[in-house]
């Protein structure tokens, strides 16, 4: 049984934010809902309606929505048209294959003048004789009924034979009133012994019989332990009886009511409930993976099969993970251990040991903003504390090993001694030389000679200095 929640308007009002209190369209159909209830406080503002394919049995709690200008409540359970005179702007009423039998009660409808389409059939009423006749003559607003039109000559002549046709119509409506009484009494009949049914297999003894003789009991009992079947074949019969079980109830003959839609719907529910259990049973547990095995040795382990890359560097070890870009922090959890690192990620475990012995409490975690990667700095450790004493061994990387074996091998080397007699080579110290550093002298002033110079000539075809 589906019932009217808040959870579930605010599902089906994605189109509006997830608002309900300003929500104009809604559509709840297909929700197995078998009253109609809530819509009317917490969504004033409606003007469409989708209720079709539900169990609803009566019209009620759709008074208050005075914007309502389509209700759709096709394939339910409804038997009579009523409470819809609030709804001021109903233009439009679809009732398609329901089980409304009182027809006179579309007279609630004459207050609805804004109602101008109105679909009744596959109700018993729409088999009615002069049943198209009283619904144009009662409803002078409609202008379709049924998906056809309503001329203005057939209404002219529903209207001249109305005092004819409404007491055949009364007539028909008592006729079917009786038809369902006897059908609700049978219905109620048929609920109650299948009750009684069901209790009597829950109240059975551990076989499933009853005993009177308790000696018996105890035999049969024992022989039981002995000829006990196993597993597999008592599931095997539980599932040949609860499938002909099924096909009885699909091949049995009955009428459509609204008795025997409730009753089709309470076996899916059955049957649902048994498939469920069934499949909790053959779901196998998985046991918890191991991260660590009993001598105390990590594993490496990548259950959430993401893309990673590992640097190692001379001070620190960088782990690259790929997680998804678009994946909430919260669900991500670190845990940085000397020899490994271990990351959660929606539950599933990212593990991997690491090259080198590095600082937990120095360690550092953050996310790309662009590609949302977890990168994890973790520097290494420099020294190691030995148990017992304070002595400080340093911890050589393998760079540092590296270089020791470069300087082991430059010493080992022997170097070769030429003899100068035997082979002459260029000095080839001496083939630049050097270039002495000589101090610059300052360039000695010009004398010019003066006319009181004993040794001046003054040579008149020279033109004067100016």
């Amino acid at each position: 049984m589906g019932w009217i929640t808040e959870d579930l308007i605010r599902r089906n009002a994605e189109h509006n934010d997830c608002v309900i209190f300003s929500l104009e369209e809604l559509s709840l159909h297909q929700q197995e809902i078998e009253r109609l209830e809530h819509i009317d406080k917490w969504c004033r503002d409606l003007k469409i309606l989708y209720l079709q394919n539900n169990l609803i049995g009566k019209i009620e709690n759709v008074s208050k929505l005075k914007k309502l200008e389509y209700l759709n409540l096709a394939l339910n359970n409804i038997e009579k048209i009523e409470n819809l005179e609030g709804c001021e702007e109903l233009a439009k009423l679809d009732l398609t294959v329901n089980f409304i039998g009182e027809l006179s009660s579309i007279k609630t409808l004459k207050h609805n003048i804004h109602l101008k389409e109105l679909f009744l059939m596959g109700n018993p009423c729409a088999f009615f004789d002069h049943y198209r006749e009283f619904v144009v003559a009662t409803l002078p607003q409609l202008k379709w009924l049924d998906g056809k039109e309503i001329e203005p000559s057939e209404r002219i002549k529903a209207l001249q034979e109305y005092s004819v046709i409404e007491p055949q119509i009364r007539e028909q409506e008592k006729d079917h009133c009786l038809k369902r009484a006897k059908l609700k009494e049978e219905a109620q009949r048929k609920h109650q012994e299948e009750d009684k049914n069901e209790d009597k297999r829950s109240n059975a003894g551990f076989d499933g019989r009853w005993y009177t003789d308790i000696n018996a009991t105890l035999s049969s009992l024992e022989s039981k332990d002995h000829l006990q079947a196993p597993d597999t074949e008592e599931h095997n019969t539980k599932k040949l009886d609860n499938s002909e079980d099924d096909l009885e109830f699909w091949n049995k003959p009955c009428l459509f009511t609204p008795e025997s839609r409730l009753e089709t719907l309470r076996h899916m529910e059955k049957q649902r409930k048994n498939q469920e259990k069934l499949s909790e049973k053959k779901k196998k547990v998985k046991p918890p993976r191991t991260l660590i095995t009993e001598d105390g040795k990590a594993l490496n382990v990548n259950e959430p099969k993401i893309d990673f890359s590992l640097k190692d560097n001379e001070k620190q070890i960088i782990l690259d993970l790929a997680v998804y870009r678009y994946m909430d922090t919260s669900l991500i959890n670190v845990d940085v251990q000397p020899t490994y690192v271990r990351v959660m990620i929606k539950g599933k475990p990212f593990q991997l040991v690491l090259p080198a012995e590095v600082k937990p409490d120095s360690s550092s975690a953050k996310r790309s903003q662009t590609t949302g990667h977890l990168v994890i700095c973790m520097p290494k450790v420099g020294e190691v504390i030995t148990g017992g004493q304070r002595a400080f061994t340093s911890v050589k990387t393998t760079s540092d090993r590296s270089r020791e074996h470069i300087n082991t091998r430059s010493k080992d080397m022997e170097k070769l001694e030429v003899d100068p007699s035997k082979h002459s080579f260029p000095d080839v110290t001496n083939i630049v030389q050097e270039k002495k550093h000589t101090p610059r002298r300052r360039p000695e002033p010009k004398i010019i000679p003066s006319e009181e110079d004993p040794t001046f000539e003054d040579n008149p075809e020279v033109p004067p200095l100016i």
